[in-house]
């Protein structure tokens, strides 16, 4: 986030306004992902969609997994940016549980709590990057729109992508 900025310029607490949306260069998927952690505490499940990631995420999720311990995180990449991901892997695999690739451009943020059943939906035009640019973003707390989105990253994950390990793995044989 940007300095002299808070995220409250932007998103209302998501039980007070159940779909919200913003354009700004001032947040990144990170800041959002902080501030659903915060109203929904420890214990939940992150699914994340996007084309590719950096390592300054990957940082910023590392130190948001250390305040909201135990968390889950799922995520598939695009298979197009299997070369820059293999260099993170070692990153990767400290901070997130499960990754999948997939012909996939979308992105996606979805957090459960699977104590109190609160869900937050997030759709965005921001890959899981560190950026400066205009970004847009809806989200939103309705329930439908959270099950739908979570039906499909489950397809996705079981019938049109593989498990990054199997790649990994298969590339450390091939060296």
């Amino acid at each position: 986030m940007k300095r002299n900025t808070s995220i409250s310029d932007f998103l209302s607490p998501l039980e007070d306004n159940q779909v919200q949306a913003y354009i700004t260069n001032s947040l990144q998927v990170a800041d959002v992902l902080e501030w659903i952690l915060s109203q929904y505490g420890e214990g939940c499940k992150v699914y994340l969609t996007t084309f590719s990631i950096s390592e300054e995420f990957l940082r910023r999720l590392y130190f948001i997994e250390q305040d909201f311990k135990p968390i889950q995180f799922c995520l598939a990449l695009d298979l197009k940016a299997t070369n820059k991901t293999l260099k993170l892997w070692p990153f990767i695999s400290q901070v997130i549980d499960e990754v999948y690739l997939a012909d996939n451009h979308s992105k996606v943020l979805l957090v459960i709590n699977p104590v109190d059943g609160r869900r937050a939906s997030v759709v965005m035009s921001q890959n899981l990057t560190r950026g400066n640019r205009y970004e847009s973003a809806i989200v939103t707390t309705d329930t439908d729109v959270f099950s739908t989105l979570r039906i499909q990253y489950d397809d996705l994950i079981t019938y049109h992508s593989v498990p990054f390990n199997d790649v990994f793995a298969q590339r450390l044989r091939e060296d």
